[in-house]
């Protein structure tokens, strides 16, 4: 990042006083309600759908309804421009947009909650999109709380801002991780006796939970200062914008459906090998976003947007990246971005499941995993700043990238293992501790690389650069697991992190990231 002068530095008195002071007391709250909606895409709702007997590989790919949070970078700057009717007079800006997503979160939840997976392929397909929802409007809210964390207070409030934010977003994600497993167990639903009313209420309840967040809302005032911002568009240019993003995304859906057939039938060709399938599969997400951009280029030449916003908007932030690092070292940087998290973000789509089927309890799940595993990765973290304020950004780098590759052989132990308590809280420690340790040093990291020109757009970009590849895999790990089981595909899962070894190494040679 771009050198500035640094704040001076807060006495410890006045350190602990700014914990209390409103706003960061603010983000507190406001963490809690972004962390409810990510793990009842992910882990909660796939212990429902194992539950209800969905299969394995259907469970998995319904991850990819979090892919909003890899592509939120694209909706951002209309969150930034566009007024609400009538909210944004009432309530400002920001906090129009916020109640709007907050609202849409808990539409999208209680949607889920109102659908039964085991009536057949049709409710699985409306609860695919009600999933896809909780994952657009949970994405939203981020961008908006983001957005709002910066402009409501100093620098000097910042770090404690960003603190009491995760400390919220922690509990929320134990109250939607161990908090709902509990109550689902509590109401009578186990794998070998599914009751579909205990998840319902489940999903329901947690809608209510998002209350914190609307209350939090229309009770925090709205931010006094505002950032400038660097271009002054129409707001029609915005709403043209997306019309142009929706008319991609459109493309996309329709050719990865015509062409789903035919991959089908290679598929059946090579004889149904995991590895030639997701390689064809990865194929067929490629052909459909090359679609896409192909449409969204299209459309931009010939005027249907402002090509001055898309250039200003788009474009400009990633040739300063290149222009800054050169062509050859901004594609290893980007490389290394995409694939840094691989060995966590994989094998976390799964995960549930696999205690699921290794006999584990949804009460034995939550207080390992979503209790115990929250506070292990907690302590990761804090061991991973500290290390990469003693020996530097890099070192920590790959020592983080060691430590969530290999780790991952400790699963292969506990599916060898079974049913085994010791052994599930020793393969969540291990996991935990390297996740949160690999998190801390990779943040840092992206903070480096960002140039204070275009600080939101790069740092959503290279965010959403680091989850994309890792969610798509992670939608697949299903199909794997039936052709290849479990330790096989935890063995893969350490051998994919390997490369990324080097790439860090690469990194390193080219810049001084201390």
């Amino acid at each position: 990042m771009t050198e500035t002068s640094p704040p001076q530095p807060m006495g410890w008195s006045e350190s602990l006083r700014a914990f209390l002071h409103p706003r960061v007391i603010t983000m507190l709250f406001l963490g809690f309600s972004a962390g409810i909606p990510l793990l009842l895409i992910f882990s909660s709702l796939s212990l429902w759908l194992g539950e209800a007997g969905v299969e394995r590989k259907t469970v998995t790919f319904f991850s990819w309804a979090a892919l909003g949070y890899s592509f939120k970078f694209v909706w951002a700057p209309l969150i930034d421009k566009l007024p609400l009717p009538v909210l944004t007079r009432l309530l400002g800006k920001r906090r129009a947009w916020l109640l709007v997503a907050q609202l849409l979160i808990m539409l999208a939840i209680v949607l889920m909650g109102s659908i039964d997976p085991v009536l057949g392929e049709t409710q699985l397909k409306w609860m695919a999109w009600a999933a896809v929802l909780l994952g657009f409007s949970s994405a939203t809210q981020d961008v908006v709380i983001d957005a709002y964390r910066i402009e409501a207070a100093e620098t000097r409030l910042q770090a404690m801002m960003s603190s009491t934010y995760i400390a919220g977003y922690r509990l929320g994600m134990i109250v939607a991780g161990a908090g709902a497993l509990f109550m689902a167990s509590w109401l009578g639903s186990e794998k070998a006796h599914y009751v579909y009313a205990a998840w319902q209420w489940t999903y329901w309840a947690m809608a209510g939970m998002m209350l914190v967040g609307v209350i939090t809302t229309l009770l925090i005032p709205e931010p006094e200062h505002q950032r400038a911002e660097r271009h002054h568009y129409a707001a029609m240019d915005y709403t043209r914008l997306l019309l142009v993003f929706a008319l991609a995304v459109a493309g996309f859906v329709t050719t990865f459906a015509i062409s789903s057939a035919l991959f089908e039938d290679l598929q059946t060709a090579v004889g149904g090998d995991a590895f030639v399938g997701f390689g064809l599969e990865t194929l067929h997400l490629s052909l459909s976003i090359a679609v896409a951009v192909l449409i969204g280029w299209a459309l931009v030449q010939v005027g249907a947007v402002n090509q001055a916003m898309a250039r200003d908007t788009w474009i400009e932030p990633i040739a300063e990246f290149f222009r800054r690092y050169g062509v050859k070292t901004a594609l290893l940087l980007l490389a290394l971005i995409g694939l840094y998290r691989i060995t966590d973000i994989v094998p976390g789509v799964i995960s549930n499941v696999f205690y699921q089927d290794l006999g584990f309890s949804k009460p034995e799940i939550a207080t390992a995993v979503k209790t115990f595993g929250v506070v292990v990765s907690i302590a990761g973290g804090f061991m991973g700043g500290l290390f990469a304020t003693r020996y530097g950004v890099m070192r920590t780098l790959m020592l983080g990238a060691v430590l969530t590759a290999f780790t991952n052989l400790v699963f292969v132990w506990l599916a060898y293992s079974g049913h085994n308590v010791p052994v599930m809280y020793t393969a969540v420690t291990a996991d935990n501790l390297a996740a949160g340790f690999a998190s801390a040093a990779f943040v840092a990291f992206l903070s480096s690389l960002t140039s204070v020109s275009f600080t939101a757009v790069q740092y959503a970009i290279f965010s959403s650069l680091m989850t994309l590849l890792p969610k798509t895999i992670g939608g697949y790990s299903g199909t794997i697991v039936d052709s290849i089981g479990y330790p096989g595909f935890f063995t893969f899962t350490t051998l994919i992190g390997i490369p990324v070894l080097w790439l860090v190494w690469a990194a390193g040679k080219h810049l001084k990231v201390e």
